[in-house]
């Protein structure tokens, strides 16, 4: 079985990623295409050991290519999602443009896979919000133990989320601080530089951010509907790997000890939990890992039925690029098996 893939949006952070791990998992490719915007047409990027020029997305026929694995912004999601779908390409889309429309699965695949199976109305499936990704993993096997009410999370999320002009402003604001140079605030409406930044994207009427309704809206469409979710999104000065504080209440009476083992024999999950000085997962050791990492797990006597823990992922690589190729595997597994 080998099937032909084209990253769109392959020259960057996360297109870039989702090359590497295509390569690294082995996935059956026959021919993998790299797409970008005219402007990068020819562009280098890797792909294991070998070399691909990038080609121009307006330009490239998509009839006889399996899966779009796109990470090149909602716009271009928007004007060429649907477009692409029609040729009988399945596209895997990274950003938030197709997250809510009723018709397209989002998908995590260690949450709910059966639910790929609503592919074929649009031959579309998101990819979630980075930070709802990862919490999901986290939630998915409590919430099958005792079925979780209501969920309390704060995220400390880096600046790689936002891209590479971000990455680049941390750098030269840093850089800045240190030689006395004036800081220029561009990416983000405030210094981010030895600064904590309480806003991830526009606000909306309620007062939340649209992240923080992403979070909500996405745990009820992959998880629960049922669940009350409240959020607060925080940019960090951390490069890459998205932190969480979450606050669990659950429905059902809870066992600490059985908690433990579920988070441990959870796939996609790592628990590094030890009540000592280091024995946590912070974002510097999660970078390049492909597991979500819990510790900080503890009861939180406040409410009957509580825990509260500490959820640490790679934003480029679970949050967006692996959760991404995750969904192209389960999709070929169970629907384009072809011989």
């Amino acid at each position: 079985m080998s099937y032909k893939i084209a990253v769109v949006g392959a020259t960057g952070n996360v297109g870039r990623e989702m090359l590497n791990i295509l390569a690294e998992r082995q996935f059956p490719a026959s021919e993998v295409v790299a797409l970008a915007s005219r402007r990068s047409l020819g562009q280098e990027v890797t792909y294991g050991e070998k070399t691909l020029k990038t080609k121009c997305l307006d330009d490239y026929d998509f009839t006889g290519t399996d899966i779009a694995l796109m990470s090149a912004g909602g716009s271009i999601s928007k004007a060429w999602g649907e477009k692409i779908g029609a040729t009988g390409c399945v596209v895997i889309d990274n950003s938030s443009h197709f997250r809510m429309d009723p018709d397209v699965p989002l998908i995590v695949p260690e949450v709910n896979p059966d639910a790929l199976a609503g592919y074929t109305k649009k031959n579309i499936i998101a990819n979630p919000n980075c930070s709802t990704a990862q919490m999901m993993v986290a939630l998915k096997p409590l919430h099958d133990y005792a079925t979780i009410k209501r969920v309390v999370v704060s995220t400390y999320q880096s600046v790689s989320g936002s891209g590479k002009a971000a990455m680049e402003e941390l750098w030269s604001q840093t850089r800045a601080i240190f030689v006395n140079d004036p800081i220029e605030p561009n990416v983000y409406p405030k210094q981010i530089a030895f600064n904590v930044i309480p806003q991830i994207d526009v606000f909306m009427d309620s007062g939340d951010t649209k992240e923080e309704w992403k979070m909500v809206a996405e745990t009820g469409k992959i998880l629960d509907p049922d669940i009350r979710v409240t959020a607060t999104c925080v940019r960090v000065p951390v490069f890459l790997g998205h932190s969480e504080s979450i606050n669990i209440e659950f429905e059902k009476p809870i066992d600490e000890t059985r908690i433990y083992e579920i988070l441990r024999e959870a796939p996609g999950l790592m628990v590094v939990d030890k009540r000592e000085d280091g024995g946590y997962v912070t974002p510097v050791e999660c970078a390049g890992e492909f597991a979500t990492y819990i510790s900080r797990m503890r009861r939180d006597v406040t409410v009957e039925n509580g825990i509260n823990l500490w959820c640490v992922s790679d934003n480029l690589l679970k949050g967006a690029a692996l959760n991404a190729v995750q969904i192209a595997e389960s999709l070929c597994n169970r629907y384009l098996k072809k011989g």
